[in-house]
Parts: C-alpha cells; sequence; structure tokens
C-alpha cells in the first residue's frame, strides 16, 4: 500500500467505525455529520478494497478484514499519540546530564542548595559546571551545544538562545577584618592600597578603571586572578582590596572581612539566565533553570 495515499484523519474515523459498527454513532462521537462519515465509509472500503461494515439484521457487522484491522489500527495510532505528545518522564525517573555555565563566585553560593532540591525531586539529575569564560564565549556554547544554562550578564543574546532577568546586582568592596583602611573609608584610602581585578581572561583593566578616569583618578592593579573566590580568601589574609558581585559573599565570608559600598558610583547590572531554543522542551534543562530561578532569586 502507498503510504502517501493515506489520509491520517481518515484511519482516526475507521477506528471509530470499527468501533461503533454503527455509521450514526460512529458520525456523533466525532461530531461529523451522517453524510460525511458515510463518504469516509466509502473511501476506507476503497482504500482496504473490503467492505467493512455488512448489514446484519437491524445493524451492521465487522467483515473478517475489519476484525483484523481493529488491533494493528489502535496500535498504529497510539504510536503517533507518542510521536506528537510524547509521555513526559516524571521527575524521579528522570536521568540527564545538565551542564552549567556561572561564575564561581555566584557558584559558591547556588552549588549546594541547588544541589539539595535536586536528591530531593529529581536524584536522576547530574549537573556539570563549566568554567565561566564571559558572556561572548558562554553565548557561544549555549550556540554549539556545549552549555545548557548560562548564569551570567547578557545584554545582548545571540540568535536562537532565550534570557530572562533573574536578579539585578551590585558591587561591594571587600578588605580583610582589622584593614587599616577601614578606620577611615573615603576614596583617597581605597585608591591608597593595591586592588585585586577577577578577570578569566587576565584583562588587568574593568569598568571601574573607567569610572575612575573620568574623576580623574587611578588605582593600583596589585593582582589579577582568575576567580572571585580565589580573591575572597586572598583578600582575606593580605592587605589587597577587591570590588565583587554582592552574592560572591557568602556568610563565612561576611563574617570574616569588612565590607563597605564603593566610594564612587558604581552602576548596577541583571544577572540572566539563559538556554538555546532547541532545549524549550527540554524537560531535565527547564527543571533546573526553574530551580536555579527559584535558589538566585
Amino acid at each position: 500500500m502507498n503510504l502517501r495515499r493515506i489520509d491520517l484523519n481518515l484511519l482516526v474515523i475507521l477506528d471509530t467505525l470499527l468501533d461503533e459498527a454503527h455509521v450514526t454513532r460512529a458520525a456523533q462521537r466525532l461530531a461529523l455529520s451522517q453524510p460525511a462519515m458515510s463518504n469516509a465509509l466509502a473511501r476506507c472500503r476503497e482504500l482496504f478494497n473490503d467492505p467493512l461494515l455488512i448489514k446484519a439484521g437491524a445493524g451492521m457487522k465487522l467483515t473478517a478484514k475489519a476484525q483484523s484491522l481493529r488491533l494493528p489500527l489502535k496500535r498504529a495510532l497510539n504510536n503517533l499519540d507518542a510521536v506528537f505528545e510524547p509521555e513526559q518522564p516524571t521527575l524521579a525517573t528522570l536521568r540527564a546530564k545538565i551542564r552549567i555555565g556561572m561564575a564561581d563566585a555566584l557558584l559558591v553560593t547556588v552549588a549546594a542548595p541547588l544541589q539539595q532540591q535536586l536528591q530531593q525531586s529529581a536524584p536522576g539529575i547530574s549537573l556539570i559546571y563549566l568554567p565561566w569564560r564571559g558572556g561572548n564565549e558562554i553565548q557561544q556554547q549555549l550556540t554549539n551545544d556545549e552549555m545548557d544554562i548560562a548564569i551570567s550578564v547578557l545584554p545582548t543574546p545571540s540568535p536562537g538562545l532565550r534570557r530572562q532577568e533573574l536578579a539585578i546586582e551590585h558591587y561591594q568592596v571587600i578588605m580583610r577584618q582589622g584593614h587599616p583602611a577601614a578606620g577611615n573609608f573615603t576614596l583617597d584610602t581605597w585608591l591608597a592600597y593595591p586592588h585585586v581585578v577577577v578577570s578569566p581572561r587576565g584583562d588587568a583593566r574593568g569598568s571601574l578603571d573607567d569610572v575612575l578616569l573620568r574623576l580623574g583618578c587611578q588605582r593600583q592593579i596589585g593582582l589579577v586572578l582568575p576567580s572571585f573566590s580565589a580573591a575572597l580568601h586572598i583578600v582575606a589574609h593580605t592587605d589587597l582590596i577587591a570590588m565583587v558581585p554582592s552574592r560572591s559573599l557568602t556568610n563565612d565570608d561576611t563574617a570574616r572581612l569588612t565590607i563597605f559600598d564603593p566610594p564612587v558610583p558604581i552602576e548596577t547590572f541583571p544577572l540572566h539566565i539563559a538556554w538555546h531554543e532547541r532545549n524549550d522542551n527540554n524537560h531535565a534543562v527547564q527543571y533546573v533553570g526553574a530551580l536555579l530561578r527559584r535558589v538566585i532569586s
């Protein structure tokens, strides 16, 4: 049989006709007129070269051919249903590995509560955290299917990427407890000590330097590090000063560090969650994304 000749709607009608063995009842069940159902039966008879339904007293009965079609026809329609509306696995049975990219500063505060929630609700989902190398590279990784979810600043998402704002973040200045600058924290005392810059690419200059330049000031860069966690540790044990996103600070950090607002106006910035449109219907990716929103927001 040439499959191109087959109208799938006709198979649905035939399935109902074989169930009811009655043209009028089948028409009512599918909300069709009786003439339309009779026409569909005629087409089915032509397709299968068999009467399918024949008169038997006051009613009708299935031919042997029709009887043989009932089970395989139902199986075929059920299989088609599974293609167009696949059954979603439950969270308890879901198995997946989700690759997440975010700065280590946020990772320190997010990973533990996220893992606790996953263990309770979807233990078959495991997480792989990828190093953060800046917004542009993260977008490329999402596009190339090298990353599933990204938490970053993404002012202009690439084509095919979905982006939602999670929170508005701000910077804070940190220094060790007992730091000489802490007693009288001003712009001058802030600039009197070397600063730590965090850059995954090793850039010694950041947006803060542009702000200082407009004020006619300049800071001394004492150290460039690839991660915020390293900066927090080093600042806690030296006279170096750093400026970090507020969400990078844990309760332990606030206990061992002295924290100030920057002595110059620094713009806040939006923190985004992003994924590629190919994962719009990926149950595991969307569930982990929902948990991340809950943990971070």
